[in-house]
Order: structure tokens, then C-alpha cells, then sequence
């Protein structure tokens, strides 16, 4: 079982939280995340051991609504839903039978890719921002934080121009383990229903309850 959430979330709400920030970037990009009610995008994320050189990669596909909901459905190599709702996240591992529930309130007490999400972070004030300019047609964008943490020592994205979409992220923890997230068909999705943020376990399912 891998329990990766907080470094795998941090890349979303880069997104929608203060990229403008940055040296450079433009209004329109913040103009764009800014009209954001919710959207959902396919992801391909490689995770990299800087001790082995192995890297594993998952695929699957991202759900967004404000304020802070999410649904990171992962379809492999392992089948892996989490849930963040208002109040509780769950993290659902479905062929091992068992589901994970936190406080969505100690999730968001620590500097991770879910309180970024859920727009309690603020990029400015946790980061400095180098403007790095284009590579390969993308705007690149350094970020070190003020404070390191174990989990996060550097970050870097890489904005799509014309969309004012992010498109790619790596993150670095303080090992050198790399989380690297690509993201594809990106669709707006101002109407998504609230239950796509819920989670029931099934019958069955042996419950880790983290929250109390």
C-alpha cells in the first residue's frame, strides 16, 4: 500500500491558487484559474527513487470543484480513489479492501499538495518564484520554498502559454525522490454534482479511521 496523497495533490492547486505571482507570468493567467468553478483532467504521474533510479508511473484522471473538493481517481497500476470533501478525506484502496479516513482539518495543517488544492496555501508568501523562462513551448517556473520541508524542497511547473493551463509539475523532496505529474485533455466542468466528492466504503471493506 502507498499512501502518497499530500506530495501527489500539491500539483492542482498550483494551479488555481497564485501562479500569476510569478516574475512574468501575466494576468490572464490568473484571470483564467481565477473563472475555474471545476474541471476534471487526465494525469500520468511518475514517481522516481533517487536511491534505485526506479520509477513508477500512474495514470488516471483528476476531478475539481471549489471550494477545495476533489476526487484523484487512479486507474494504475493500482486502482486508488481519494476523496476530499468538506470535512473528512478518504483514501481508498480497492484491492487491498481497505479505506483510510482523515480530518480534512490535519491533512490541511501541514504544508502539502491538498491544503494547496483546497486554496488554504499562499504561493507568495511560502515561496520564492524564479521565472525561468520558455522551454520547450512552455513557461517553466521554479518554486523553493521559504521553509522546506522533508516532504518538499522544490517544485517547478510549466504553464502552457496559450491556454494559461499548467500542464506538468515535478517535486522534489528533500531525498531527491522525484513526483513528476503530466496533465492532458483538460475540460471545464463548472456543474459537477457534490456526490462525485463523497465516499461510503462497500460492505466489506476494512476501514483505517485516522480522523478522530
Amino acid at each position: 500500500m502507498k499512501i502518497i496523497f499530500p506530495s501527489a495533490l500539491f500539483l492542482i492547486l498550483l494551479v488555481l491558487v497564485s501562479v500569476s505571482h510569478a516574475a512574468g507570468i501575466t494576468s490572464e493567467i490568473q484571470k483564467e484559474y481565477d473563472s475555474l468553478k471545476g474541471f476534471q483532467v487526465d494525469f500520468k504521474q511518475q514517481l522516481k527513487n533517487a536511491a534505485s533510479g526506479e520509477i513508477e508511473t500512474r495514470e488516471g484522471r483528476i476531478w475539481f470543484k471549489q471550494p477545495g473538493l476533489v476526487r484523484w481517481q487512479t486507474d494504475s497500476p493500482e486502482n486508488e480513489l481519494l476523496v476530499v470533501g468538506k470535512d473528512v478525506v478518504w483514501d481508498f484502496f480497492k484491492d487491498e479492501d481497505t479505506a483510510i479516513k482523515y480530518a480534512a482539518s490535519d491533512i490541511l495543517s501541514s504544508k502539502n499538495m491538498i491544503k494547496f488544492i483546497s486554496g488554504k496555501a499562499k504561493l507568495e508568501e511560502d515561496f520564492v518564484i524564479e521565472d525561468m523562462g520558455m522551454e520547450m513551448g512552455l513557461r517553466k517556473l521554479m518554486l523553493t520554498p521559504i521553509e522546506p520541508e522533508p516532504s518538499l524542497v522544490l517544485a517547478t511547473i510549466w504553464v502552457d502559454q496559450t491556454t494559461k493551463l499548467l500542464r506538468s509539475i515535478l517535486l522534489v523532496d528533500f531525498y531527491g525522490n522525484g513526483n513528476k505529474l503530466g496533465l492532458d485533455n483538460f475540460v471545464r466542468k463548472p456543474d459537477l454534482p457534490d456526490n462525485l466528492f463523497q465516499f461510503v466504503p462497500p460492505e466489506g471493506v476494512s476501514v483505517q479511521d485516522n480522523s478522530k
